[in-house]
């Protein structure tokens, strides 16, 4: 007797349908929401180290504004780079965790922005937050 036959149906079955999503490609669509979104998000890191005044409207570079900068860039650095990393070793599951990790990151974004009044982004970020977790849906 061999080592598979001794397993239930159930339980090959379970790892044949590991195997094949593990080999299953990664929709184009939701590969060029990753790079997009990834590309906005390091966008954001870059602008908080080279430009930090563009995100304080023109108006004079706070030390309360430099910290706000500065974990921007921590932020979204490393964000964007593994949705770039997940995306490039096709790790499906881990993937759909950060595009979900980044849509609620938006979500959390949109509350903020309505309590202070900063409705021009609110639809922006929706709209990145939405297609990010019906992308997330897609690969779970």
């Amino acid at each position: 007797m061999n080592k598979q036959s001794n397993k239930s149906d159930d339980s090959v079955l379970s790892d044949d349908l590991r195997i094949s999503q593990s080999f299953e490609r990664i929709p184009l669509w939701v590969s060029v929401v990753v790079i997009l979104g990834a590309l906005l998000t390091a966008t954001g890191a870059v602008i908080s180290k080279v430009d930090p005044t563009l995100l304080t409207n023109g108006s004079p570079l706070t030390e309360e504004a430099r910290v706000y900068a500065d974990y921007l860039f921590s932020r979204n650095l490393p964000l964007a780079v593994m949705l770039l990393f997940l995306l490039a070793i096709k790790a499906r599951r881990m993937l759909a965790g950060f595009m979900v990790l980044t849509a609620f990151i938006q979500l959390v974004d949109v509350i903020n922005d309505l309590a202070r009044g900063a409705f021009l982004l609110v639809p922006g970020l929706i709209i990145f937050a939405t297609v990010f977790l019906i992308g997330a849906w897609q690969l779970f």
